[in-house]
């Protein structure tokens, strides 16, 4: 008996063995194909030659040299050329204007691997969701960028930008050189908390390392290393390995304090039945259009849905910006001569003040001129991807098939040499009318384009005008030449060693 029961384990065994081995078989047959598939869709685009197993992944070494080779490939291949992760996954990667306005005219979704990875922290937000819970979304959310709301938070981002700058005053009587994207983190973290959820986290002020920020850095580096990685594409790889682990820790960091965020402003609305006796009190915000949000059934949006758009909100509205408002300091302390020019504008415009005005935004024209050449030469995304849902044909005849995966290289694009002339070169001239009105519109995509274009992109130039105006009225910025950054590409635009720069005060002018 106990033989018979030994052969029928044995049995069991050989044929679990079996399965596997069929369903491992079956998997790599399936890669297979969609590589072959991949290779036939690419055939008509001529790129760099792909490892058999690492893709072109080896190419890009993360030493700060990554974006210029992107703008070097695109020399080599005029248009677009296809890039491998690993040995299944292709991206055609795009770096023209007429290339971009075909794909970004479209409402096709956001790509499924790339976005992927940063689902299980934001959710399905409006950022990566898709199809009619987009459309939808993207309705609900629309009122909550309407003017009169971003109108009182000029003088939120005001004060959080004079919190900042104070915080600088020990770096202007020293003269040491100092890092920026951690301390612009902090501020436009604080600035968003103020503006979009009413609420005054003191993250500038309080002492040790923010959390919140700690978490972000980590995520994005680890959803970078993910979509570098090509055994980590696979769900169950990845959370079983340490940086899977690392994700889920970091990602509750993330989560907490979104939820602390809700939860305090569904206690402070229990008796608040309508908007408008919220306004009675103080203006509205990005959470209470979220919260009152309804469509035309009258259904708002679930606890689930909520939580994604603020967690959407939190990492968009602050880390996009701290990457733009740093590069565009920079970019300063680099040319005294535009710099110049741009303190001269505000001064006058300020005529004494120590804030700015809704009003005053439209008055700085120099100062805004040299804000997009800064978002033109550094990107905060520098990459967007999309999955297109059915075949798509380019103004010269090539066409991708239904599926393929396309990345627009939005540093690629903005440093194009056909399109734009030494680009290279810090010219804010390049954004007079007369000059805009001769280019492709698609030629400067910061905030992407078309119907899936960024929803908060006048909130985030609003910013980044209040704060470029404050600190050049307070600070001349200048050149580290010892501590040039090393551009890396990430969920958003860093620098491997930090955004260096050393300021002096301005004196005031006597009356």
């Amino acid at each position: 008996m106990a033989l018979i029961e030994a052969f029928a384990s044995v049995q069991l065994h050989v044929w679990f063995a079996a399965l596997c081995l069929v369903a491992v078989v079956y998997k790599v047959a399936m890669l297979l194909e969609k590589r072959r598939v991949s290779l036939r869709n690419m055939d008509a685009f001529p790129g760099p030659p792909p490892h058999w197993l690492a893709g072109n992944v080896l190419e890009f070494k993360q030493d700060g040299k990554d974006s210029d080779r992107i703008v070097e490939l695109g020399k080599q291949y005029p248009y677009a050329f296809p890039i491998w992760f690993g040995p299944f996954v292709c991206f055609l990667q795009i770096h023209h204007p007429d290339y971009v306005k075909t794909l970004l005219s479209s409402t096709e979704p956001k790509d499924e691997y790339a976005y992927k990875f940063i689902e299980s922290w934001i959710g399905e937000g409006l950022l990566v969701s898709k199809g009619q819970k987009w459309y939808r979304h993207r309705r609900l959310l629309t009122p909550a960028f309407h003017y009169d709301i971003l109108k009182p938070y000029v003088k939120l981002m005001s004060d959080s930008t004079k919190t900042m700058l104070d915080k600088w005053e020990h770096f202007a009587k020293t003269g040491e050189s100092f890092e920026l994207f951690q301390q612009v983190s902090l501020m436009t973290l604080d600035s968003i908390m103020k503006c979009a959820f009413s609420y005054d986290s003191n993250c500038q002020t309080d002492n040790g390392t923010n959390t919140y920020i700690k978490a972000v850095y980590e995520l994005s580096d680890l959803i970078n290393l993910r979509f570098r990685t090509f055994p980590y594409h696979n769900d169950l790889i990845f959370a079983l390995s340490p940086h899977g682990f690392k994700h889920r820790k970091v990602c509750r960091v993330a989560h907490s304090h979104t939820a602390e965020v809700i939860r305090k402003r569904k206690e402070t609305l229990k008796t608040v039945k309508q908007m408008e006796q919220i306004k009675d009190k103080r203006n509205l915000d990005f959470l209470d259009i979220l919260l009152f949000a309804k469509d035309e059934n009258e259904q708002g949006l679930s606890d689930e849905d909520l939580r994604a758009e603020v967690d959407t909100f939190m990492f968009e509205g602050h880390d996009t910006t701290a990457s733009g408002m740093s590069f565009i300091l920079y970019s300063l302390a680099c040319h005294p001569e535009h710099q110049r020019i741009c303190r001269n504008e505000i001064m006058e415009v300020l005529d004494g003040k120590d804030t700015m005005d809704w009003e005053d935004l439209n008055k700085i024209p120099y100062t805004t001129m040299c804000i997009k050449e800064s978002l033109r030469l550094y990107p905060p995304v520098p990459v967007i991807s999309r999955t297109i849902t059915k075949p798509m044909t380019f103004f010269d005849g090539r066409s991708v098939p239904e599926g393929s995966h396309i990345g627009v290289s939005v540093y690629g694009i903005h440093r194009n040499a056909t399109v734009w002339e030494n680009p290279n070169v810090f010219d804010p001239l390049r954004f007079l009318p007369e000059n805009v009105s001769k280019r492709c519109p698609h030629a400067f995509v910061p905030f992407a384009a078309g119907p899936r274009n960024c929803i908060g992109q006048n909130f985030a130039m609003n910013e980044m005008k209040i704060a470029t105006a404050l600190t050049l009225k307070k600070y001349e910025l200048i050149e580290d030449p010892t501590r040039k950054p090393k551009i890396i590409p990430k969920l958003v635009l860093r620098s491997i060693n930090g955004i260096h720069i050393k300021i002096k005060p301005i004196e005031p002018i006597e009356p």
